[in-house]
């Protein structure tokens, strides 16, 4: 028994040594790529497509396309239609990028390649903007540093927004240095990999550029002088630093349409429930600044609506749908209080408890209008929350495709890059052009970016849009201009108080939210420095009893503006 034994023992030791042998060659992926030597090619598409799909979700369907009155959603849209941004948000996914943007460039400098590391350098540049944009103070300086294992390195000091905003500029300036050089004397470009440009260092030292003005001009309310001097600096030598010149350069991804990880969000050929595509549908502040200057982009980004409401003694019914017209009588509609919209005064027919009924072709929901469900708005007959509103405009059908020749992720846009130049010569900056020469192209721009260009002589000799030298002016046109790209348009609303919008009695606040609250995971592991850091915060009148982390409180870079509130 003995001898059986210690032959059992080691034949046991043998299975498990092969065992581990095998279970050591199956932990090896076959597949897999080693970060210590991977090719920077096989990176780039990452961070470039991670970046400008977060972006244009956010931008086009997320919270902050309903706070600034782009659309609104007739279900599961709380943070859309009524301000609910008492959540905290979390930054997890923008650090992950840019670790990934961190290892392409030291990938970069390793191999020599000179362009990967000015396409790293660019798109850290522009997620560390973003988060500075959003939320305020955070990891930036001692940001991405973990593998170190130091302390501080484990749990990074916030950074103060000035600090994050002038290190990024920096970080553009290097990058518009390290791709000045003509397209053959970098090294394994790979056209395919870089789904912007198809490789051209040129192009991507006019986005870095590019980027520049718009964040000096994030800066102009605290720093106007730092603001003024970067600005005339890039425009008084365009071929050290050389920018946006048409819609040609606009920093732009099209979609593949292959799966739902790469096509257009909330299209109909992966959802073909049509649910969530039927959800987001258009908002009445956008539409009445667009109707209100005969704006032809109008038909481009939405329906009109399929059944039109109009208020008619024509017939005898009180409500009576006809072809694709539904008739209200005048009487009806004042025995069930109710009352057509008006532009000017729904805000207080909303407080004294009245029913909107909008009787416009283009029909879009108001904001804080309802309190979260927005499917029964204007009457709709069958009111299912997240479904359509045949009485509310919907999305225009080519948003229902996966891909297509407009279905792009924006970045920056040639139009933007002319709307900053126009703000700048309205502040008496010298940038190479008039404030109407720069107002006049980024409404060219815009309109030959959506197809309707011919429309443009009719449009720009409108009262109301043809130039009159005021600041408010350029920010509605850019407001208009920037569709799909909210996130700027909230931050200019945020410094310059621009487009002046209305909101309904409904919002869980009196005003249009400011910033993020910082995530639970940061709160969770990071707490002495983010307690730190909530320090600098500004509570405001709407603030409530949200503590400093509010959504509503003001962070450095409106603190003293008296903007927008």
């Amino acid at each position: 028994m003995k001898t059986l034994a210690k032959i059992f023992l080691v034949l046991a030791v043998i299975v498990i040594s092969a065992c581990n042998d095998q279970l050591t060659e199956l932990n090896v992926n076959p597949n897999g790529v080693d970060p210590s030597t991977v090719n920077p090619n096989l990176m780039i598409p990452t961070i470039i497509t991670n970046t400008m799909t977060t972006y244009l979700d956010n931008n086009y369907q997320g919270d902050v396309a309903g706070v600034m009155q782009y659309v609104q959603k007739s279900g599961w849209g709380n943070g859309l239609n009524k301000l609910d941004w008492n959540t905290q948000r979390d930054w997890s996914g923008y650090y992950n990028t840019l670790r990934d943007a961190k290892h392409l460039y030291e990938r970069a400098d390793k191999e020599g390649m000179e362009f990967h590391k000015g396409v790293a350098t660019v798109i850290r540049a522009f997620n560390f903007a973003y988060i500075a944009d959003a939320w305020g103070d955070a990891p930036y300086t001692k940001a991405l540093n973990a593998a170190n294992g130091g302390q501080e390195d484990l749990f990074p000091a916030f950074d103060t927004q000035e600090t994050i905003y002038k290190g990024i500029i920096e970080e553009l300036k290097q990058a518009n240095t390290i791709l000045s050089k003509s397209v053959g004397e970098y090294k394994d470009i790979s056209k395919s990999a870089d789904v912007i440009y198809g490789g051209d260092p040129a192009k991507w030292r006019k986005l870095a550029n590019s980027l520049m003005l718009r964040y000096y001009m994030r800066l102009s309310a605290k720093l106007p002088d730092y603001a003024k001097a970067g600005i005339q600096e890039i425009m008084s030598n365009q071929t050290q630093y050389p920018v946006f010149t048409s819609n040609a350069d606009d920093a732009t991804m099209a979609y593949i349409g292959t799966s739902s990880g790469d096509s257009w969000p909330a299209n109909t050929v992966q959802d073909v429930s049509m649910s969530n595509f039927d959800r987001i549908q258009l908002c009445a502040g956008f539409r009445d600044e667009l109707v209100k200057r005969n704006d032809p982009r109008i038909g481009v980004w939405f329906n009109k609506v399929r059944t039109r409401i109009k208020v008619s003694t024509q017939y005898p019914d009180d409500d009576i749908v006809v072809g694709n017209i539904r008739y209200l009588r005048p009487e009806y509609l004042q025995a069930e209080n109710m009352v057509v919209y008006d532009p000017e005064t729904w805000v207080d027919a909303i407080k004294e408890g009245k029913t909107l009924v909008d009787t416009m072709e283009y029909v879009g929901m108001p904001i804080a209008s309802s309190t979260g469900d927005g499917s029964n708005y204007n009457l709709n007959p069958n009111p299912i929350q997240g479904g359509p509103n045949v009485h509310n405009s919907a999305l225009n059908d080519m948003y229902k495709a996966a891909k297509g020749d407009k279905l792009k992720a924006r970045l920056i846009s040639y139009s933007e890059v002319c709307f900053i130049l126009a703000e700048a010569a309205n502040k008496g900056w010298s940038v190479g052009g008039t404030q109407k020469d720069w107002y006049d192209k980024g409404i060219k721009a815009s309109m030959d970016t959506w197809g309707v260009g011919d429309s443009y002589t009719n449009y720009i000799a409108q009262a109301g849009v043809a130039h009159n030298g005021t600041l408010e002016q350029i920010m509605i046109q850019k407001w208009i201009a920037n569709w799909t790209m909210a996130h700027e348009s909230w931050c200019d609303w945020r410094r310059t108080g621009y487009p002046v919008f209305k909101i309904g009695s409904k919002g869980v606040r009196d005003a249009m939210p400011l910033r993020y609250e910082y995530g639970g995971n940061e709160i969770a592991r990071n707490n002495a420095n983010y307690s730190e850091a909530i320090k600098s915060l500004v509570e405001t009148p709407y603030t409530a009893t949200d503590g400093k982390d509010s959504s509503w409180s003001k962070f450095w870079l409106i603190q003293g503006t008296n903007k927008p509130y």
